[in-house]
């Protein structure tokens, strides 16, 4: 028994979905495409801006020397070594402080409290990501500053641990919300197995959450790092603003980024100072990449275990 033949309004309407959804597929390629090239472009253009100094510099003495004199008549030094340990060492010691409360929050959230409390908390968590960074800046200067002076023993309130502390403020919301989603898509059948042998809420938590989230609980992590080294504005309030290598938490320090923020906009363009700060921003995208690449790594080497 043969088939008719489908009517030409049939075949216009099946050339049309075939045409549209082609034309979604490319858009969606365009968009994974475009997200490259628009991060390519960027370091194009931060790489041409500080490409004529490279050959001029020493770069030995750049990456290593704590001595940042870039307006100096007599002796120019583009030392960065004090800010990228100044960077380094701010943005560890918010992770220190940032991932056990970020993690224990995500598993609070997730898995020992519900109704009421975890909308909440949902809702706290989410208004702590939309404060601004400009108003934790405020909140160190104007608050933490004088804890600090009041509480402990330092000098200057503006310090390392300061910024530490608004940075790791900044990183939890961020370590929370991916952190339960990673918990949330760990498969109920895990959790009723563990029931069913006995086990308990927290050893639940810790020998079966854990290790079937820690691909989702390490990508929250690293996001955290990402939020903490790419800080701009709560830095350059809080830190101190000081060319220094630290030597206890409570030194003023100072970080690549608000280098960058604090002395562009007073560089003449085209000058070696204005181009040695357009080197720093390669040097963060060197740093970022290494994070990156040793978090691909680890979430592979978590992978095949």
């Amino acid at each position: 028994m043969s088939v008719p033949p489908a009517s030409p309004a049939r075949q216009t309407r099946s050339a049309l979905a075939l045409w549209g959804e082609r034309a979604v597929e490319l858009l969606i390629r365009l968009s994974g495409v475009s997200a490259v090239l628009f991060v390519f472009g960027i370091f194009l253009f931060v790489f041409i801006e500080g490409a004529p100094l490279i050959t001029d510099l020493d770069w030995s003495k750049a990456i290593f020397s704590p001595d940042w004199y870039p307006t100096s008549r007599e002796n120019v030094r583009y030392g960065v070594g004090a800010m990228i340990i100044g960077t380094l060492s701010v943005t560890g010691l918010a992770m220190v402080i940032a991932v056990p409360f970020g993690l224990g929050a995500a598993f609070f959230v997730s898995e020992f409290c519900s109704g009421t409390l975890r909308e909440t908390l949902k809702v706290v968590i989410e208004l702590l990501a939309a404060i601004p960074s400009i108003v934790w800046g405020f909140i160190g200067l104007s608050v933490v500053n004088h804890l600090i002076q009041r509480f402990l023993p330092a000098p200057v309130g503006l310090n390392l641990l300061n910024a530490a502390l608004l940075l790791a403020l900044m990183s939890v919301p961020i370590i929370v919300s991916i952190g339960e989603d990673a918990l949330k898509a760990v498969p109920d059948s895990y959790r009723e197995a563990a029931l069913a042998l006995g086990a308990t809420r927290w050893q639940i938590a810790w020998r079966v959450l854990l290790p079937a989230a820690r691909n989702g609980l390490l990508a929250a992590v690293l996001l955290g790092v990402g939020r903490a080294i790419g800080e701009t504005m709560a830095v350059l309030m809080a830190t101190g603003h000081a060319v220094n290598i630290p030597t206890s938490l409570f030194d003023p320090i100072r970080t690549l980024t608000a280098t960058i923020a604090a002395e562009l906009g007073e560089t003449a363009v085209g000058s070696p100072h204005y181009r040695m700060l357009f080197l720093i921003g390669l040097m963060l995208f060197t740093i970022t990449f290494a994070v990156n690449l040793l978090a691909d790594l680890a979430v592979r080497g978590v992978r095949r275990q």
